[in-house]
């Protein structure tokens, strides 16, 4: 992947090497690395107030709930660090697409299809990690007012992270609509990435109140899915 060495994940550098990177003149890392990355910090934290809440009499009501979010998050913020390197690939993809030759009308034509192809990618990309973010909140929003509450503020934190990741990742679906040359698939992720958009922004909305509120709240028969 260009800004990496062959076969490096982000997962493996230094938060500094990455910002480092993220602040140089390469192409990639970029913004959707940079939302994912963001999000899967969310997903982190959403695992840690279930953790911190575990074994605790106080919270014993809401054992379950805790059980079942702490692996979830984890597992967010993994499949997050996946979809950062995979937005880099695909922004790489279309670049080199891009730089294709088009000197005759066949060149021209296997460049066109080349880069519809990687902008469908770098498009689809994104959308995954905007579904991911809702799915970040939708556990903070059930950890909310159910479990610790000295860890209350972590919960705005990752309901803030996981909201900013998702318009940051959602700003790239949009960017990359107009270049995959299908309408009706556009027309489609737009509404996709839209509805997911305006649920993630309500249900971040809630982690606030609930987290300004202090209020503990009943155990939930179920666990969420967004």
């Amino acid at each position: 992947m260009e800004g990496s060495e062959p076969g490096q994940s982000f997962r493996d550098l230094t938060v500094g090497d990455f910002v480092g990177r993220l602040a140089s003149s390469a192409p990639v890392p970029g913004g959707g690395s940079a939302s994912a990355i963001a999000a899967s910090l969310g997903a982190g934290l959403v695992a840690m107030v279930a953790a911190l809440s575990q074994d605790r009499p106080r919270y014993a009501e809401h054992a379950d709930l805790h059980a079942d979010v702490e692996p979830r998050g984890r597992a967010l913020a993994a499949r997050l660090l996946t979809i950062a390197d995979e937005d880099a690939a695909a922004y790489a993809a279309f670049g080199a697409a891009a730089r294709l030759p088009r000197a005759t009308p066949d060149e021209q034509a296997a460049r066109s299809v080349a880069m519809q192809a990687a902008a469908r990618t770098a498009s689809d990309v994104p959308l995954r990690c905007v579904e991911a973010c809702l799915e970040i909140v939708s556990l903070a929003e059930s950890l909310a007012g159910r479990s610790n509450v000295n860890a209350a503020s972590d919960l705005d934190v990752a309901a803030l992270l996981s909201e900013a990741a998702a318009r940051g990742a959602a700003a790239n679906v949009l960017i990359n609509l107009p270049s995959v040359g299908d309408e009706t698939y556009a027309a489609a992720a737009k509404t996709r990435v839209t509805a997911l958009l305006d649920d993630v922004v309500r249900i971040a909305a809630l982690v606030h109140a609930r987290v300004a509120e202090g209020v503990a709240r009943p155990p939930i028969l179920s666990h969420p899915v967004a």
